[in-house]
């Protein structure tokens, strides 16, 4: 009997543990700002993806303006 009350509370400790990782986890991941759903939060997330990829070099300057115009077109 004694074994058995050891082992319960032993995993309900654990599993204690083990949902407040969790949802402390699932709160940490959370990006703040509007929601991805929104047309100027997504258009402004796609500009800052295009600006990403035209530092790091992945597209000329024509193709930045080019691609930027287009999106900027569709808002």
């Amino acid at each position: 009997m004694t074994v058995i009350m050891v082992v319960f509370w032993s995993l309900l400790m654990v599993g204690t543990v083990a949902m407040a990782r969790y949802l402390a986890g699932l709160h940490h991941d959370h990006r703040p700002g509007p929601s991805s759903g929104d047309p100027v939060w997504g258009s402004r997330r796609a500009e800052d993806l295009l600006a990403e990829r035209f530092a790091r070099g992945e597209i000329d300057e024509d193709e930045y303006k080019r691609r930027l115009t287009l999106l900027r077109e569709q808002r």
